[in-house]
């Protein structure tokens, strides 16, 4: 016998799977905040994801965030308050 209650947990429809970037407190921000312009220097980098993480601080899907993140090995930009540092730390940690 198979267990099907773990295929049924699964999201299935595309609402299912990105429906969690409609509650994300990120929603309403210029995606600027988030991802680095060419050229950006260290010190605005720092700001900026300071700034972005504060953001993410206490958003209620800044988990499914950083899942998708770290499922689709996002490259760039700040995701459930992290940074492309962070997760490949992470990375290399696992």
């Amino acid at each position: 016998m198979t267990d099907h209650t773990a295929l049924h947990d699964q999201p299935t429809t595309a609402a299912e799977r990105w429906g969690w970037r409609y509650r994300a407190h990120c929603r309403t921000t210029d995606p600027s905040a988030f991802f680095a312009p060419d050229g950006e220097r260290r010190g605005a980098r720092i700001r900026r994801e300071r700034r972005a993480k504060q953001i993410c601080d206490g958003c209620i899907v800044a988990d499914q965030c950083r899942a998708h993140a770290t499922e689709h090995r996002e490259t760039h930009g700040i995701w459930g308050g992290t940074t492309e540092t962070d997760r490949r730390r992470a990375g290399r940690a696992r």
